[in-house]
């Protein structure tokens, strides 16, 4: 695996647009330079690097990497699931994607302390189990305590095995060195898979590409391969700190699954009120993303994101490199994606007792 760093935002973005030329028609050099940065910030064909994209009813389906797994491109957010007041709102929002075409389940140990893979393992009854690609992540850096966390999770979630087993959150430069640590996490994942209770293994992030870029780096120092990265990828990501620039062409070329998320920085890019949310979804989805995993907390929400995937046409160079224009002045520091820049979304950081 060739694991190297695209450093191409500074290199090639065009100066930020000031307040007072934000309102006015792009001139033709800068579009050219937004243009260019938007195929080469890929390196991969854009959209046309999925290859197999399929439509069905709503919902567009991919394969996983590869893993040889057909999901759909959009994924159901786990953290969402344990919003609702009342369960029974959690169990109508997950039946009713599954039965209009939604088939990747995202969830995690840790969200609202086990409530959301109790709701989503309940709502995963009488059938529907058999009808997803199921995924949750642990927290815990050593041997035992992955594989106490995992074993939880399993029961919760009400299944005997999981399709896809992540590791939460690596979000510190020395999370990849206590995961493939003698008695690390990664042993207790391995074990787990070779006795049937995971099928794939992956990761997830939203730091720093240079964290996941370790990750990557361990992982082939360690002759392991990991079959999907969960990462931010947004319309703000291509501008700071970049994602998109430094670790989409490494997945890509390895052909590891790629899970976005963060596709509206937590609600936090709509307060820029230069983007909608289906713009937001249809940007990811236009990535050589897997999935986009969102999160729906109400049947209106759920609406929406099919809309997205209804909507969705691969997007053309000038049609990526206009919306990044409208995006440009707002990202440039940060301020919409603060899962990047503090530890507002960091659970683990609040609660360190998790990463044991």
């Amino acid at each position: 695996m060739e694991i190297r760093t695209v450093l191409l935002a500074s290199a090639v973005l065009p100066p930020v647009m000031n307040a007072a030329s934000k309102t006015k028609k792009l001139d033709r050099r800068t579009f050219m330079k937004l243009t260019a940065t938007t195929t080469l910030a890929t390196g991969l064909g854009g959209a046309r690097a999925w290859g197999d994209q399929t439509h069905s009813g709503e919902m567009i389906y991919r394969t996983l990497g590869s893993t040889g797994a057909r999901v759909s491109a959009i994924g159901l957010g786990g953290y969402h699931i344990g919003i609702p007041l009342f369960e029974t709102e959690s169990t109508r929002i997950v039946r009713t994607a599954v039965d209009r075409g939604i088939t990747f389940m995202d969830n995690c140990w840790d969200y609202h302390e086990g409530k959301s893979e109790i709701r989503m393992g309940k709502a995963l009854q009488d059938g529907y189990r058999d009808k997803v690609f199921l995924m949750t992540k642990i927290d815990g850096r050593s041997k035992q305590g992955a594989e106490k966390q995992l074993n939880e999770s399993l029961k919760r979630l009400q299944t005997d095995h999981l399709d896809l087993l992540q590791f939460h959150e690596i979000i510190r430069m020395n999370d990849p060195d206590r995961i493939f640590a003698p008695g690390g996490a990664l042993e207790a994942v391995v074990a787990a898979k070779q006795a049937g209770k995971v099928r794939f293994i992956g990761f997830t992030g939203h730091k720093d590409p240079a964290i996941h870029l370790h990750m990557l780096e361990l992982a082939e120092k360690n002759q392991f391969k990991f079959d999907t990265v969960q990462m931010p990828l947004n319309v703000m990501d291509a501008h700071f700190r970049s994602f998109q620039h430094e670790v989409l062409p490494v997945l890509v070329q390895n052909k590891i699954g790629v899970l976005g998320m963060k596709s509206m920085g937590s609600g936090d890019i709509l307060k820029s009120k230069v983007v909608t949310p289906v713009e937001c979804l249809h940007y990811a989805l236009n990535l050589p993303t897997s999935v986009v995993i969102t999160g729906v907390d109400s049947l209106k929400i759920l609406d929406q994101a099919f809309e997205a995937a209804a909507t969705f046409k691969p997007m053309s160079d000038p049609e990526v490199a206009a919306l990044l224009a409208k995006t440009a002045d707002a990202a440039k520091d940060g301020e919409y994606e603060m899962f990047k820049t503090s530890d507002k979304y960091d659970s683990t950081a609040k609660e360190p007792q998790y990463l044991s």
